[in-house]
C-alpha cells in the first residue's frame, strides 16, 4: 500500500489520551485519495481522534472539512495538527447526531471504534501509546459504533456523495454492508489490508479464541474499507 502522504507521520502527532495515527488510519487515506471525489467537495470525517484522515482531505483539495470526535482531547489535538500542516480543518466536539444538522456531505469518512471488546477489558495490560480505550472497544461484537453510525449515513450524505469506512473483520464487514443498503446506499468492500495482531487483539486474543471468534493461534487481522453511495 502506498501511503499518499507519508509526511502526515511526522506532523501529525497525538497527544496523551488520543489515538495516534496507525495502519486504519493509513488504509482510510489511501482508500479516500484512490476511490473517492475530494477536490472542491463538502467531506465530513466522523471519529477524527488525532485529524490525520480530515487533514489528509484537505490536502487533497476538499472545499471544506469537518471533524467530529466525542473527545474534546481528540478535537484540540486534530486542531493542533491541521494548524501545524497549515489546512483549514473545522474541528468539533461531537458524534454523528451533531453533524448531521451541518449537512448533508460530498464525502464521509470514519474510522471508529470496531474491535470486539470482552467483559474483562477493564484488566488488559495495554501500553498506553496504543491510544484510550474508547478509540477501539465497541462492545461485545464490535457493532456498538458501527451500527448507527451506518444507519445514519443517509441523514449525512447529499445525493451522489460517498461514505467510507474502515473497520476490522472481527466487527463483521458484511454486517456493516447490510445495514448500509438497508437505507437504500449500494455498498461494497473497495480495499481491505492483513496486518499483524497489535497490542490490543493480542490482549485479546484468548478470549476470542475461546467464543469462536478467533481460529486458535491466528494472530492477524483484516480491515477492510467499505464504500457506499447514494444515488
Amino acid at each position: 500500500m502506498t501511503i499518499l502522504y507519508p509526511d502526515l507521520q511526522d506532523s501529525v502527532v497525538a497527544t496523551a489520551g488520543v489515538y495516534a495515527p496507525q495502519h486504519d488510519s493509513h488504509l482510510l487515506i489511501e482508500a479516500m485519495s484512490v476511490a473517492a471525489e475530494v477536490a472542491g467537495r463538502r467531506v465530513l470525517d466522523l471519529c477524527t481522534g488525532s485529524g490525520v484522515v480530515a487533514i489528509a482531505a484537505a490536502q487533497l483539495g476538499a472545499r471544506s472539512v469537518t471533524a467530529f470526535d466525542i473527545c474534546p482531547n481528540a478535537v484540540s489535538c486534530a486542531r493542533e495538527n491541521a494548524a501545524t500542516v497549515g489546512v483549514a480543518v473545522d474541528t468539533r466536539v461531537g458524534s454523528w447526531t451533531g453533524a448531521v444538522a451541518g449537512g448533508p456531505y460530498d464525502l464521509v469518512v470514519s474510522n471508529p471504534p470496531y474491535l470486539p471488546t470482552g467483559p474483562d477489558s477493564n484488566r488488559e495490560r495495554i501500553p498506553s501509546a496504543a491510544g484510550p480505550a474508547r478509540a477501539w472497544n465497541a462492545g461485545a461484537d464490535g457493532r456498538l459504533i458501527p451500527d448507527p453510525l451506518c444507519d445514519s449515513a443517509p441523514q449525512l450524505l447529499a445525493d451522489g456523495a460517498t461514505m467510507l469506512i474502515v473497520q476490522s473483520e472481527f466487527a463483521d464487514a458484511q454486517h456493516s454492508l447490510g445495514r448500509l443498503r438497508h437505507g437504500g446506499l449500494r455498498a461494497e468492500v473497495m480495499m481491505t489490508q492483513l496486518i499483524p495482531f497489535g497490542p490490543v487483539l493480542n490482549a485479546r486474543a484468548r478470549w476470542m479464541e475461546s467464543n469462536g471468534m478467533l481460529p486458535v493461534g491466528r494472530r492477524e487481522e483484516e480491515l477492510v474499507v467499505i464504500r457506499a453511495m447514494k444515488s
